[in-house]
C-alpha cells in the first residue's frame, strides 16, 4: 500500500462534508470500569467478522471517555432506536452526567450499563485496538446479543439524526 503525503490528500472540511452524505447507524458504547458508568455516541460502528464475531467503532484519541472505556473488561454496543435522537445527543456531549435522568438504563449481570429502549445490545470483550490517524479503532469480541423492540434504527446523516424509511416495491 502506498503511503500518501499530507499534501496529496483533500482538506479536512471537504472530507467532513463528503462523509456527511453517508448515512450511518447510531450506537452508544457503554462500560463501567471500577463500577463507574461511562459511555459515548458513535456513528462509526460496523461489523468486522462473523467467525469470530467481531464489531468495531472508532473514537477520537482526544476523547475524555476513551480512558474509561479502555480500562473496561467488557463493554456494550447499544443500537439506538429511531426514537432515541435525544439520547444520542446526550451521549455526544461533554461535561454532563450522561447516565443521570432522563437516561434510562440498567446494569447487565456483569455490571455493564445497558440502555433501555434500544433495538439491540451487543455485549463485548475487548479484542484489539489500533491507533489510526487521530482516532483509535476499537474491535470487540461479541459474547452476547439481545434483540429488543422497537426494531427501527436511528440514523445519522448530514449532521442530523433521522429515521429509516424502507422503499415499497
Amino acid at each position: 500500500m502506498t503511503e500518501l503525503l499530507p499534501d496529496q490528500t483533500i482538506d479536512a472540511d471537504r472530507f467532513r462534508r463528503t462523509l456527511a452524505l453517508h448515512a450511518a447507524g447510531v450506537v452508544v458504547v457503554t462500560a463501567a470500569p471500577g463500577g463507574v458508568p461511562a459511555g459515548l455516541t458513535a456513528t462509526s460502528f460496523t461489523s468486522v467478522s462473523l467467525d469470530p464475531p467481531l464489531v468495531s467503532f472508532c473514537i477520537a484519541r482526544t476523547s475524555t471517555t476513551w480512558p474509561s472505556l479502555r480500562a473496561a473488561d467488557r463493554f456494550a454496543i447499544n443500537i439506538l432506536s429511531d426514537a432515541q435522537a435525544d439520547l444520542a445527543a446526550r451521549f455526544a456531549h461533554r461535561g454532563i452526567d450522561r447516565f443521570a435522568a432522563p437516561t434510562r438504563w440498567h446494569p447487565a449481570p456483569d455490571g455493564t450499563p445497558l440502555l433501555e429502549g434500544v433495538c439491540a445490545h451487543l455485549l463485548c470483550s475487548p479484542y484489539t485496538t489500533a491507533d489510526i490517524g487521530d482516532h483509535v479503532l476499537v474491535v470487540g469480541l461479541v459474547t452476547e446479543a439481545h434483540i429488543r423492540e422497537p426494531d427501527q434504527p436511528l440514523l445519522y446523516h448530514r449532521g442530523r439524526f433521522g429515521r429509516f424509511r424502507p422503499q415499497t416495491s
